[in-house]
């Protein structure tokens, strides 16, 4: 008889799948990406109006499995929760049958913030210390939780629309972290200087402009998830080395290169090997102290799949034998 579905909450989620693994887990999965030991459909976006969609993502990764996330994006509901509410469904790769359902809220909020890490790990200066974080919502605190792993931070600058929402997260960083943070009232105030930016806002227009990065900034671009919402101007684009996460999707996908591509600022050789041939030293990632670096990131379900099976395999090994 098949063993029953076994079901992993939010809650659990929260207290197993701590920042510190996930960055791994997100350098295996994407080196695996990169090396094609992995096998996904461009994401399905319907689009319910009104800023809300829908998508289903579904894969299959060495190792772990395959399955889907089915996920709704709704930005109301962050006032009371999460924006992305939904469902990872995992399947084992020998028995074809599914063996886990995990909320994929929490998942998400981790896995997107730890595969920033790790392209900031592999992509910012070595001496980067100053973090900007662009946006208030649930990925604003989870990439600050994260990126303190891969630099020892030494101030993390707030910008947002709500100044109120920004003032609490900047009080909540301290109080959990033990970071200087502090609130900005542009986002080019936020920017001056820093050497990390994360661009983590619903903003349909760009906001971070070229004229507002210095030289050597590494930029992690994230709040757009599908063609679209652009969070960054053409020019930083055409300025910055430009590493996708997936480079199928990006081309596809990523607002920010679409923009700059419609233009005619540049072609599809401007964006270079996806991150994961950056972790695994088959491409390089800086090449001087002055780059300017972004890592598009769209998510891909290979990083679902990664969590997902680490929290299945890692529940298998806490039940005893019967």
């Amino acid at each position: 008889m098949a063993d029953p579905i076994r079901f992993i909450d939010a809650a659990e989620v929260r207290t197993r799948l701590d920042h510190a693994t996930c960055i791994d887990l997100m350098r295996s999965a994407m080196i695996a990406l990169a090396e094609g030991r992995s096998r996904q459909l461009l994401r399905g976006i319907i689009d319910l109006d009104g800023g809300d969609l829908f998508g289903v993502m579904p894969g299959a990764l060495d190792g772990a499995g395959f399955g889907a996330k089915i996920i709704s994006i709704f930005p109301a509901a962050a006032a009371h929760g999460s924006s992305h509410q939904g469902i990872i469904i995992l399947f084992d790769r020998a028995s074809g049958a599914p063996v886990c359902v995990i909320d994929a809220s929490e998942v998400t909020a981790i896995r997107t913030a730890a595969a920033s890490a790790a392209a900031t790990d592999a992509l910012a200066r070595p001496d980067a210390r100053r973090l900007a974080i662009m946006g208030t919502g649930e990925q604003a605190w989870h990439h600050v939780a994260a990126v303190r792993h891969v630099r020892p931070l030494t101030e993390v600058r707030i910008w947002g629309r709500t100044p109120e929402k920004a003032e609490a997260l900047a009080g909540r960083i301290a109080d959990d972290f033990g970071l200087v943070a502090r609130t900005t009232a542009s986002a080019a105030e936020a920017a001056e200087d820093a050497h990390i930016i994360c661009t983590l806002t619903g903003a349909a227009e760009p906001f971070l402009l070229d004229a507002h990065v210095a030289d050597g900034a590494h930029i992690n671009a994230v709040g757009s998830s599908r063609a679209g919402p652009s969070e960054i101007d053409e020019a930083l684009v055409v300025r910055a080395r430009f590493v996708p996460d997936h480079r199928e999707g990006v081309l596809a996908q990523g607002a920010e290169y679409l923009r700059a591509s419609g233009a005619g600022l540049i072609t599809e050789t401007h964006v270079l090997p996806e991150i994961g041939h950056v972790f695994s030293g088959s491409a390089p990632g800086r090449l001087a102290a002055s780059d300017v670096t972004i890592y598009k990131s769209l998510g891909s379900i290979v990083q679902d799949l990664a969590c997902a099976a680490w929290l299945w395999n890692t529940h298998r090994d806490r039940v005893p034998a019967a």
